[in-house]
């Protein structure tokens, strides 16, 4: 709705009207990808990504790009863009619940970005102008994600700039605000791993790292999160804390879900008849700024860390606290609004939700 004062009958002109908002990046990526698909044989695209599924599993990929052509880059932007937007929303929005209020980064760097998925994802986070970049060594994924955002409404999809480099042993990266690093550190060599783990903490004031939820990319996530802990970095979330995960190595891993909406087209590429996915994903988003005052900056909260448990009556959650530890806590009808924010708080939501958050599922 324009809120203007409306002009006064007579005047000699009118206000000039409102521009309207750009579109959310959700919804423009969407219709990228769609327009990209469009017309382009279907078994052909899922044949390309069954070859891209086979070479991703049970090998590093240090060696060379598995991404070789555009072929490859439209099969892996239709296979795995849209999770991966979504997971990477997920942990971009549980970081900047946690920052000071009004705080967004100026600058991005997405290392390993490949089509550009956490560049968007950012831009639907914290949708204003800011300088961003796009770092992989596929040639073809930088092509086709510039493609992707040369006709974007947001600024800093439109305007980004992607960078071919080989993401290996001691990266350069340049210093931004904001470093993310999806879906990478599972194509490294451990050395490498920790390599680029060091010189995003060097480089980014924020840092936000994710992986796939399964055991293997937590252990991923929990080793490089030790190390920007190490580097002197604080951890904004999923952690109410900077302590030690209390999780203990092969007894459990700590992951997070998002819904993943699917088209048509989506559908068809990936054989599936759900007009919906789930995405699995652990995360870890540290940074380097001072703690702000307790009045601009969330106070710590329990993280709901399983998908909550509906019992007749009451709701179970199981929360990592502030104190390091992991606990479960029983909310019962008889705690009246409590328990009905319980049932609609979503798995990966902070517990009790701040005063006025909305809590239901994206």
């Amino acid at each position: 709705m324009n809120s203007s004062t409306p002009p006064v009958a007579g005047t000699a002109a009118s206000p000039a009207p409102l521009a309207a908002p750009a579109p959310a990046a959700a919804d423009e990526l969407r219709g990228a990808l769609d327009r990209l698909l469009d017309g382009l044989p279907p078994k052909r695209t899922a044949a390309a990504v069954e070859r891209l599924i086979t070479s991703y599993r049970g090998r590093t990929q240090t060696h060379a790009p598995v991404l070789r052509d555009r072929a490859d880059a439209i099969a892996y932007a239709a296979y795995r863009m849209p999770a991966t937007f979504e997971a990477v929303t997920a942990a971009l929005e549980a970081c900047a619940a946690r920052m000071p209020a009004g705080w967004a980064p100026g600058s991005h760097v997405d290392v390993g970005g490949g089509t550009g998925a956490a560049l968007w994802a950012a831009a639907e986070v914290w949708p204003m102008s800011r300088g961003a970049e796009v770092i992989d060594w596929a040639g073809p994924a930088l092509d086709l994600g510039r493609e992707l955002a040369a006709g974007a409404a947001q600024p800093a999809v439109r305007s980004a700039r992607w960078r071919q480099q080989r993401i290996g042993a001691e990266p350069e990266l340049p210093a931004a605000d904001l470093i993310t690093v999806s879906y990478v550190l599972g194509e490294l060599t451990g050395a490498d791993r920790d390599s680029l783990t060091d010189a995003a903490a060097r480089a980014g004031s924020t840092v936000v790292l994710i992986e796939p939820g399964t055991p293997e990319g937590y252990l991923r996530i929990r080793d490089a999160r030790d190390r920007l802990v190490a580097a002197g970095l604080r951890v904004l979330a999923p952690c109410p804390h900077s302590d030690r995960c209390p999780i203990e190595p092969g007894s459990d891993w700590c992951h997070f879900a998002a819904r993943v909406a699917r088209s048509a087209l989506h559908r068809q590429v990936k054989g599936g008849v759900l007009p919906y996915e789930d995405e699995k994903f652990a995360y870890v988003a540290a940074t380097a700024a001072p703690a702000a005052a307790p009045d601009n900056a969330p106070r710590p909260v329990a993280r709901v860390v399983r998908k909550p448990q509906l019992r007749k009556g009451q709701v179970l959650l199981d929360l990592c606290t502030p104190e390091g530890a992991l606990t479960r806590t029983t909310v019962t009808k008889r705690h009246g609004d409590t328990y009905r924010t319980a049932r609609d708080t979503p798995w990966g939501a902070a517990w009790p939700p701040p005063e006025g958050t909305d809590v239901t599922p994206r």
